[in-house]
């Protein structure tokens, strides 16, 4: 399984949903880092499921533990591996999932490619429980950017058709990125935050789900990361975002409303702000022809709605090769866009780290 991203800082990740552990390995961390490991749990925490009524039942403490590579707090320059118990799991839940795949659910597709071996308790390694690990390893990239003057930030753009307020692209600023970071709801506007809570509630009430999108963005970002053609910041965001279970589009900049522009509308005027070139608008998102430019990088992530509900739906029986119906029993998030900002601001923090140490600059 191609579970690995990034060229100059890797990030491999391992485990299934119901196995005894699930980890990662981030290999090429400079030497001589201390980690920040309060704030790596506080970020870790915002992500861990069990912690609210519109999240999955299932509770668990999600602390890793750090096998190798971290000395006394400190990175030692080996690849850094670390592990997550999984305490909580009902793996009978998913039992006739092997013969009943469920719909719009990788079960179908992952029998196919493995031959029927692969690990169908709850979802196994194409479960959501996977982002537990890769946002030890996003929380790290994010503290080393931090410590370079660069801040990656999201919150719910919107959900259930529910918007937030959305960031000012051109004048988007470290606090704004930072402004959900500590509110049980990611959310800019505790106004649309509380509209959306209620319609995600609705929802699995009705023993159904709903999606949502995240707006994600970076602030002190320098100028010239990236490049051309298929090594675009924008080709390698998309490339690992598009690894975050459910994620069904990505954005950047103004997005596929440019389309919908004319060229004087949408072109982002230059100016200079000192010594500093400057745009005035920022439909680019903050990269032009896959290099960044110096502003803010802004994009979206698409979420679809949860395909494991409960009400009942058309399937097929792999087994007697016949129509079939299923009922889906176990915990589940009834919208997966609300834990998944974090796990956002982790693949994205990792990407620009990864350019970052490209252009040597860390």
């Amino acid at each position: 399984m191609s579970s690995r991203m990034g060229k100059n800082i890797t990030v491999s990740i391992f485990g299934g949903s119901h196995t005894e552990a699930i980890g990662m390995t981030l290999d090429g961390v400079p030497a001589g880092f201390k980690i920040d490991f309060d704030k790596l749990s506080a970020f870790m925490e915002r992500r861990a499921p069990g912690r609210d009524a519109a999240a999955t039942s299932r509770r668990e403490p999600d602390a890793p533990k750090f096998l190798c590579g971290v000395l006394d707090g400190v990175t030692t320059g080996a690849p850094i591996t670390a592990v997550i118990e999984n305490t909580n799991v009902r793996s009978g839940d998913y039992g006739n999932l092997r013969e009943l795949p469920r719909p719009s659910h990788a079960d179908y597709t992952a029998f196919v490619k493995y031959g029927g071996h692969n690990d169908i308790r709850g979802g196994g390694h194409f479960s959501g429980r996977l982002t537990a690990p890769l946002c030890i390893a996003g929380g790290i990239a994010l503290q080393l950017l931090e410590a370079r003057g660069i801040t990656v930030g999201a919150h719910l753009f919107r959900v259930a058709g529910i918007p937030d307020t959305p960031y000012d692209m051109a004048a988007l600023t470290a606090d704004t990125l930072c402004a959900a970071k500590d509110k049980p709801f990611p959310v800019l506007s505790d106004e649309a935050g509380e509209q959306m809570h209620d319609a995600i509630l609705a929802a699995k009430a009705d023993c159904d789900s709903v999606g949502g999108i995240v707006e994600c963005g970076a602030t002190g970002l320098p100028t010239g990361l990236g490049n051309p053609m298929f090594d675009g910041m924008e080709n390698r965001l998309a490339a690992a975002l598009f690894g975050i279970p459910a994620v069904k589009g990505v954005e950047f900049g103004s997005g596929f409303g440019a389309a919908e522009l004319r060229g004087s509308t949408h072109n982002d005027p230059f100016y200079m702000d000192g010594t500093v070139v400057r745009t005035r608008t920022n439909n680019s998102g903050g990269i032009q022809g896959g290099i960044t430019n110096g502003m803010p990088l802004v994009l979206r992530v698409a979420f679809k709605p949860t395909p494991s509900i409960a009400k009942e739906q058309d399937t097929v029986s792999l087994v007697k090769g016949e129509n079939a119906k299923l009922v889906i029993t176990g915990r589940h998030d009834p919208c997966v866009v609300v834990r998944a900002v974090p796990v956002v601001e982790a693949v994205t923090a990792l990407c620009l780290l990864d350019a970052m140490k490209e252009d040597n600059k860390i």
